[in-house]
């Protein structure tokens, strides 16, 4: 006949047994992101908590459009938030403010311009930016803000290594501003 454990014991093992899982799904499956800059908008805002599914570029590789996190490639301890633009084995160009992939406009109905005014590439890369080719391994990431969003125009490519996961869902939003939740965020997919 076994001893029956005591409730503190119980409590203890389950307590165990959920930290441990959380850990293993956090770490491998699902991580949680909070959006601190304006260079998504208007697909993401300053203040959306969003999931990270960590576990599908396992299987498969990030396609263009897909919004995906990423270890800044200038400081890994950072992370960054951006839309997958340019594949490899792909030219990517930016004139005039439009993005053209293999000389082809590319159709981006989730990009902004919030300033009309137009740089040369001399001043600036980010309205006109010169034809490169994406190497094997790397990714052209942008940010929907086309005008305000740090990206491979300014700090090149992505190594396909430092993905963390592609993004799914807004499981929160606070409107920091109006110092309320945005209700009607909440539950919305990323895409």
């Amino acid at each position: 006949m076994s001893k029956k454990k005591s409730v503190w014991r119980e409590y203890a093992e389950a307590f165990v047994i959920a930290v441990v899982l959380a850990l293993v799904i956090r770490t491998f499956v699902v991580q949680a992101f909070k959006i601190p800059s304006g260079s998504m908008l208007p697909t993401l805002q300053v203040g959306d908590h969003i999931l990270v599914n960590k576990f599908i570029y396992k299987f498969t590789r990030p396609e263009r459009g897909e919004i995906v996190v990423f270890k800044f490639p200038q400081d890994e301890g950072r992370d960054f938030i951006k839309r997958v633009i340019g594949l490899p084995g792909e030219t990517v160009e930016v004139r005039q403010k439009r993005v053209y992939i293999n000389g082809r406009l590319l159709e981006e109905p989730y990009a902004i311009h919030q300033d009309s005014a137009v740089y040369d590439n001399p001043h600036s890369p980010r309205d006109n930016y010169e034809p490169i080719l994406v190497p094997e391994g790397s990714l052209f990431m942008m940010g929907d803000n086309h005008d305000h969003s740090m990206d491979s125009r300014f700090w090149g490519f992505l190594d396909q290594k430092k993905v963390k996961g592609k993004a799914f869902i807004i499981y929160w939003s606070w409107d920091k501003g109006r110092f309320r939740p945005r209700w009607d965020r909440i539950g919305k997919l990323v895409h």
